[in-house]
């Protein structure tokens, strides 16, 4: 009975920890990002979307280490390097992620935020940030910032082109 009342609990963890994060996520990344590049525009909104970037980011970082608690499941994720099955998918992405820190934090900093790119690449667990760790954050937060602003600016100036072609003034 101990046994299954620790899978429930740690299920329970990781579901509340990926699912607030899913939320926060698409939040951050599909509202509130593409709103603040229409109204202020490429260059200030992309500022201020990567200054706000940088502290959700810390922030969750700091909550991380403080909470001692894997609730999103990146120290179990991080055997992935490892896979050696039989899963086409698997196997090149264990490969990916063995190529070295570069391709890694470029590949991770486009598809995540810098707060999971850096847990991911981390050495340890919960033992705050050292050096390295700082500049995958600042690595990071640079490109996935450059590349969300862009997305967004693409994104929002191709509705916008598309509701003035349907909707002539």
């Amino acid at each position: 009975m101990t046994s299954f009342r620790g899978l429930f609990k740690r299920s329970s963890e990781l579901a509340l920890g990926v699912s607030t994060m899913t939320v926060i996520a698409f939040a951050f990344d599909y509202v509130l990002y593409p709103a603040v590049i229409y109204w202020l525009g490429l260059v200030i909104g992309g500022v201020v979307m990567a200054g706000l970037s940088f502290l959700v980011c810390w922030l969750l970082l700091w909550f991380y280490d403080r909470s001692g608690r894997d609730w999103l499941g990146i120290e179990a994720a991080k055997q992935i390097r490892e896979y050696v099955g039989h899963s086409r998918w698997r196997r090149w992405l264990a490969w990916v992620l063995r190529q070295g820190d570069f391709v890694v934090c470029v590949a991770l900093s486009i598809k995540f935020d810098p707060f999971i790119t850096t847990a991911y690449m981390r050495h340890g667990a919960f033992n705050g940030m050292s050096r390295r760790d700082w500049r995958i954050f600042w690595a990071s937060w640079f490109i996935g910032n450059a590349y969300w602003t862009f997305v967004c600016f693409g994104g929002v100036t191709t509705l916008q082109w598309l509701w003035r072609a349907v909707m002539p003034s």
